[in-house]
């Protein structure tokens, strides 16, 4: 269970709650629970939050994908991909969802979250793509953004990460996403001065857009 108390944001069909810099494990736990207990008529949610340093392997991941942990912790954890870094200074948004409701396939849903930080960047007039065979967002060569989603019975968790202001260097211990020598980069070095707080408010409007396909009032 989490122990923060979120702020709660209501918009059509979403909650989006914002729980600071939490524990990995806790809060992997926190969205099984959820997800089992959810029903049809449970609201949709968004998470946002960073977490402490933590490396997490996919369940695709590869162990040769390690370089070196230099004694941060490896989580094996159960959404789709390789091993990727989380740490304080990274935006997440998880997304508790009922794909059935939504009417959305995993792909499509895959898209929507990879668009709305693209739309997102874009209002800071930085251009960024998406690439079908290597999920994510990318700024020409380089990641910025990390996708990993579990679903189980139409309902889906774990999410999206975006980098913001952080501290690169644990990605050079690993192969990012499972490709050797793939770089990294974040908003911050983009020449993005917003703090933490109105980015995740702003992904999250954009993740709403593209999720129900309609324009979200500002939050």
């Amino acid at each position: 269970m989490l122990h923060a108390t979120p702020t709660v944001i209501e918009q059509p069909y979403f909650l989006v709650k914002r729980f600071g810099l939490v524990d990995y494990c806790t809060t992997w736990q926190a969205m099984k629970d959820f997800t089992s207990m959810r029903t049809e008529q449970t609201c949709d949610e968004i998470w946002l939050l960073q977490h402490m340093p933590v490396f997490t392997q996919g369940i695709a991941g590869k162990p040769e994908h390690i370089l070196d942990t230099n004694n941060i912790s490896v989580i094996k954890t159960d959404r789709g991909g390789q091993i990727t870094y989380h740490g304080p200074g990274q935006i997440i948004a998880y997304l508790l969802l009922d794909i059935h409701r939504l009417k959305m396939g995993v792909r499509e849903l895959v898209r929507s979250m990879e668009n709305a930080v693209i739309s997102l960047l874009a209002e800071y007039n930085v251009n960024a793509i998406g690439r079908i065979e290597a999920p994510g967002v990318y700024i020409g060569e380089a990641k910025i953004a990390s996708v990993g989603l579990k679903i189980r019975k139409n309902f889906c968790y774990h999410g999206i990460a975006l980098n913001v202001d952080m501290d690169l260097k644990p990605f050079t211990y690993i192969n990012p996403c499972g490709y050797p020598g793939l770089r990294v980069t974040q908003t911050k070095d983009l020449g993005i001065t917003d703090n933490l707080d109105i980015i995740a408010l702003k992904l999250a409007q954009q993740m709403q857009e593209k999720l129900l396909h309609r324009n979200i009032k500002s939050l």
